[in-house]
């Protein structure tokens, strides 16, 4: 899954790929380089983030939208706003990446209407600005399980027709943590769902490696998700499609 930011302020490449041109020439270099599909998103979660409004979003990623879609390749529209994934839904978005982690209901009926599949991520509160203030558990694994197995469960059960989920790496989460989910990471995907894992880029492989600069955390993130698809993942949401898919392409070889 390749990053498609289009957003002023996001940790990695905020600023990049704000015109309809630049967007789409930055999905067809993530195409070439062996992209399955694409996230788009046109608000930044990191950590502190200031939430935008709806229009405001709706204005940076639905011609974005309208343009990649020509690329055929599937297109996930990265929102927690019912307003944006109303209309990316309707222009013919493929995956719904809810950072809300369906909180929302008005997410759910709208997946089940589209009969989109929806990624339900882990986040202890739905507030950028403020989720790391609540990184505190007695057990992240199990809390972050139960929390995935009840939205997955209510979502089907209201006509979702797939589920896909997302630990939520970083998202109320510290270093320590972090490592716990990745190390465990087969107890989630005993959840029955495939399992996204996005570390790309994050502040945990800075953290490992000394990297300061998110743009040259690129080996670290390589190493990061070559153990999730180790013990199970099988969506990797990455900044860096080519060296993920080198490094796939060899691990895949010898692991057969």
């Amino acid at each position: 899954m390749g990053i498609l930011n289009v957003t002023p302020d996001s940790f990695s490449d905020g600023g990049r790929y704000l015109d309809v041109e630049a967007a789409l020439a930055r999905a067809r270099t993530l195409k070439a380089q062996g992209a399955d599909l694409i996230d788009l998103g046109g608000e930044s979660t990191r950590p502190g983030a200031a939430p935008v409004s709806a229009s405001e979003e709706k204005r940076r990623v639905l011609p974005v939208l309208e343009a990649v879609l020509e690329l055929g390749l599937p297109i996930s529209i990265d929102t927690r706003k019912p307003e944006v994934a109303a209309e990316a839904l309707s222009l013919g978005a493929h995956l719904l990446n809810d950072v809300g982690g369906l909180r929302d209901g008005r997410m759910v009926r709208l997946a089940a209407e589209h009969q989109t599949p929806v990624v339900i991520l882990h986040s202890p509160v739905n507030d950028p600005q403020t989720m790391m203030q609540h990184a505190r558990y007695t057990d992240v694994v199990r809390e972050v399980a139960g929390f995935l197995r009840h939205q997955a469960e209510n979502a089907l059960a209201a006509g979702v027709p797939a589920v896909v989920l997302d630990p939520g790496f970083g998202f109320g989460k510290r270093l320590e943590h972090n490592l716990e989910l990745l190390r465990r990471l087969d107890e989630l995907v005993a959840l029955g769902h495939p399992l996204l894992a996005g570390l790309s880029r994050k502040r945990t492989i800075g953290e490992l490696t000394g990297v300061e600069a998110p743009e040259r955390r690129v080996c670290g993130s390589v190493a990061a998700h070559l153990a999730a698809a180790r013990r199970g993942a099988r969506i990797l949401r990455v900044h860096d499609v080519a060296a993920h898919a080198e490094a796939l392409a060899v691990w895949n070889a010898v692991e057969g």
